[in-house]
């Protein structure tokens, strides 16, 4: 009987809106901090933080501004009056359960390495420099129980000034290919921090190698897809060998120009110069091969610097193609990279004869007028 009666006297004495949600059940959260989340992929790393969102206002509809940092939010470690931190438990980084920092893969935080995983997040606060902690405990309620021992990483990073935020947010201020900076703003205050991902190719590549495996690897077109990227990203041999198997592969391999200018690049790329030419002029000779297909290829090597190359790509449209749009403009292109502006200038007037549209036109009358003032085009 006591203990219902102890029971019964804690329930009246907890306001409704202070009751923690409970398992398996559906309440709205505590404080009424609502949940929020964002995720970023920085490539193929997925990036995740997940946390309760206070406002400026507090629970009695009192204005806070120019009370969170250094009073509701203390600087340094405190004593939350509960748990078993004691005098040394940091700020939970949002609201009510353990903010949390999730990401896919191994990545480094500020320059130091952090293991794929979920974390819990806290942050150590000061007036000039704080400290983000990736805790290994996530699943507490807030920083009540922060043990260091369970620390993973400790980071240091500058707090700096930032427009009137009224409910704390997260969010990825600057994405990269390889690294994206994530970003605490509540108040007047914005605490920025970046990830970055060393070795983005490599995963792409462990990625492709998984999935070719499966499903995608009976068909050329992922093979080539797969060899492109690779070549965009330096990995000459491994490029050779998805080209080889999208152009030449007897099951699932499609001998056209595009396998087999795709497999030429990769050669190239590799050193092997010879097989490269070869099977580059098999390319061009194959039936699926335009004139059009054959100078973007120009095009292509021309962007690289690869002006010889590109010259001999030029002149063998011209025999294979000969009279054909855009065979005039594509030797026009060559002779101004190699600073042939006179011969440029003639296969630039041949070509805007047989301009197909406005814009071509216009472009090739600007080339020519370059052209006769002794500029490149390109």
């Amino acid at each position: 009987m006591l203990k219902k009666l102890v029971v019964l006297a804690f329930a009246l004495a907890v306001p409704a809106s202070a009751v923690l949600a409970q398992p398996g059940l559906t309440l709205p959260p505590s404080g009424d901090n609502q949940r929020a989340s964002v995720t970023q992929w920085i490539g193929p790393v997925e990036v995740t933080i997940a946390y309760s969102s206070p406002d400026v206002t507090g629970p009695s509809g009192e204005d806070r501004t120019g009370k969170i940092w250094g009073q509701l939010v203390p600087y340094g470690m405190s004593n939350l009056g509960f748990g078993s931190c004691g005098d040394q438990c940091p700020w939970r980084a949002g609201a009510n359960e353990n903010t949390t920092f999730s990401v896919s893969h191994d990545v480094l935080v500020e320059g130091e390495p952090l293991a794929a995983g979920t974390y819990g997040l806290h942050m150590i606060p000061s007036e000039t420099a704080w400290t983000i902690v990736f805790s290994n405990d996530s699943t507490s309620w807030g920083s009540y129980f922060y043990d260091a021992a369970e620390d993973a990483l400790r980071v240091d990073v500058q707090p700096k000034e930032h427009p009137f935020t009224h409910w704390l947010t997260y969010e990825f201020v600057d994405r990269q290919a390889e690294q994206a900076t994530v970003a605490l703003a509540w108040e007047n205050l914005q605490v920025p921090w970046t990830i970055r991902v060393p070795n983005a190719a490599d995963l792409y590549i462990a990625a492709l190698s998984r999935e070719l495996r499966s499903m995608p690897g009976f068909n050329w077109q992922s093979w080539m897809a797969a060899a492109q990227y690779a070549l965009g990203a330096g990995r000459h041999d491994q490029a050779v060998a998805w080209a080889q198997k999208a152009a030449l592969d007897p099951a699932v391999g499609q001998e056209n120009f595009v396998t087999l200018s795709t497999l030429a690049q990769a050669q190239a790329a590799a050193g092997d110069a010879g097989a490269s030419s070869a099977t580059l002029d098999r390319a061009m000779a194959h039936p699926t091969a335009s004139p059009t297909q054959i100078h973007f290829l120009g095009r292509q090597l021309l962007g690289r610097g690869e002006k010889d190359e590109a010259m001999r790509i030029f002149e063998r449209n011209a025999e294979l193609h000969p009279g054909q749009w855009p065979v005039e403009v594509g030797l026009m292109r060559g002779h101004s990279a190699l600073g042939h502006y006179q011969e440029a200038l003639a296969h630039a007037e041949k070509a805007l004869a047989q301009a197909p549209d406005d814009n071509n036109r216009q472009s090739l009358t600007a080339a020519i007028e370059r052209l006769k003032q002794g500029q490149d085009v390109n």
